[in-house]
């Protein structure tokens, strides 16, 4: 009465019509991989070669905030200059990981 009539499928279906059921999911990692998954390891590719090239005497900016020039460079720390009292430098201590921008040099006097 109030169910309509139910009719069972043919088994199977062809091979084509499966593998047009499943285009739309791979269509949509292919342009998730473009859209998110690319541009993501770009940059993760990009911070690690602006680690690595890290020098005394650049200007940088930490992930907190810190804005200094590198008096010091080791294996994973790097020491920076963010001050000056008395004339003695006043230094931190920051692991690499830690600097997220490398500044034009000249930008702390302009600060």
């Amino acid at each position: 009465m109030l169910i309509s009539t139910a009719y069972a499928q043919t088994a199977g279906g062809s091979t084509e019509q499966q593998i047009l059921g499943f285009l739309p999911i791979i269509l949509m990692f292919v342009v998730l991989y473009f859209l998110m998954i690319r541009p993501q390891m770009k940059r993760a590719k990009e911070q690690r070669a602006m680690l690595e090239a890290l020098k005394k005497g650049d200007e940088v900016v930490t992930g907190g905030g810190v804005v200094g020039k590198i008096s010091k460079v080791g294996e994973s720390y790097i020491t920076l200059e963010v001050g000056r009292a008395n004339d003695s430098p006043i230094e931190i201590h920051v692991q690499k990981a830690a600097v997220q921008t490398l500044l034009p040099n000249g930008t702390m006097k302009a600060i």
